[in-house]
């Protein structure tokens, strides 16, 4: 799969990062937890550079706990903050408050050192389109400062805004980078949301998540459509058990694949089939 995708406001919204660096303390990314590096722009550490970052691994509830507690250790590892959390949580502000202060401590303390006046900590946050970063936003504000959808490429501009007591948060726009060199890469944003459906082939899609699925929780996937499948299944048997299955036919009793591919994806997207991480921590290690 082949997908080029770098429009005039993402290379806009590059230089806006790059330019208000300067004006902040720590960066907070926004990574989803289901993808933790299919969701990490590779861009951003080279403009981010010696920058505190803290790491959010959003959407915990619909990633493996497994999973996700190996990724704070291997990011831990890194020298980085991480925390995961699921962005619509009471306690979100805390979490990523605590987080925050502690990744900049040394910069306050050194400014303590010199008789400056504490401030409020200045975060700037950054992360792909559809991680979740609107939602995170709008939580620990209190109120609805960023537009939120299901869809990539919401916010659009620049915006400072203040959060709790200790955080001024400086929002950006979500940034893609101009090419997925891992075919996979492109597969599992994809599948999660973070690339829109009409720039893709949905088939594509599908049968990553099952090969997925197969491979990795074959009982699940098993249980949660009915079906009769095993570790050795041809994938074009399982779209025509699935929809065997969910009553997924045409005239003449033909398997409407165009349906089975769009609620495979459905239910994989929406965590209905399980809590699933497909960026496993020990490949990346």
């Amino acid at each position: 799969m082949s997908i080029n995708w770098f429009p005039g406001h993402m290379a806009k919204a590059r230089r806006q990062i790059e330019e208000s660096l300067k004006k902040v303390d720590v960066v907070i990314e926004i990574l989803d937890a289901r993808i933790p590096y299919a969701s990490k722009n590779p861009m951003l550490d080279h403009v981010i550079g010696e920058k505190p970052r803290v790491v959010v691994l959003n959407k915990k509830d619909m990633a493996s706990k497994q999973e996700t507690d190996r990724w704070i250790n291997h990011l831990k590892a890194k020298g980085v903050y991480p925390i995961a959390l699921n962005g619509k949580e009471q306690n979100a502000l805390k979490k990523i408050e605590n987080t925050v202060v502690e990744a900049t401590q040394e910069i306050f303390d050194r400014m303590a050192r010199k008789g400056i006046n504490p401030r409020a900590i200045r975060a700037m946050i950054v992360g792909i389109p559809n991680v979740g970063k609107s939602t995170i936003i709008n939580n620990i504000a209190k109120r609805k400062v960023a537009k939120t959808g299901n869809t990539p490429g919401v916010t659009k501009a620049q915006q400072w805004i203040k959060a709790g007591s200790k955080m001024e948060l400086l929002d950006t726009p979500g940034v893609l980078w101009p090419k997925f060199e891992d075919e996979s890469i492109g597969q599992k944003l994809s599948l999660t949301g973070a690339i829109k459906d009409n720039v893709v082939t949905l088939d594509d899609i599908a049968i990553f998540a099952l090969k997925f699925m197969q491979q990795h929780h074959l009982d699940e996937l098993k249980t949660f459509y009915n079906i009769n499948i095993d570790a050795d299944t041809e994938i074009v048997d399982i779209f025509d058990a699935i929809g065997t299955a969910r009553g997924f036919k045409m005239s003449g009793n033909e398997i409407d694949y165009e349906r089975v591919t769009e609620r495979v994806i459905y239910d994989t997207r929406n965590a209905k089939i399980g809590q699933f991480t497909f960026d496993l921590a020990e490949d990346v290690e």
